[in-house]
């Protein structure tokens, strides 16, 4: 399992990562992944980033089983700190 270090050199290395890159490259879970980028963010060392879906190439979102929320992207990184 991964550590809260580790998970803070990948996104120094990478920059800003979505949470299933993250994943991917430390063999962690969803719920573990969450859990330790949510504590990083109480400690004031990552940053949600989420970004609006402008160019939803279907536009019909509102019929997307997922909704809206499908199209919009969260992004991690670590604060300026």
């Amino acid at each position: 399992m991964a550590s809260l270090i580790e998970v803070r050199d990948m996104l120094a290395l990478q920059g800003r990562m979505e949470i299933s890159q993250l994943c991917n490259a430390l063999h962690l879970s969803r719920p573990m992944a969450d859990a330790m980028l949510s504590r990083m963010e109480a400690m004031g060392k990552a940053v949600r980033i989420q970004e609006e879906a402008d160019g939803c190439l279907s536009g019909e979102c509102k019929k997307c089983p997922e909704g809206k929320s499908a199209c919009e992207r969260e992004w991690w990184s670590l604060t300026g700190c």
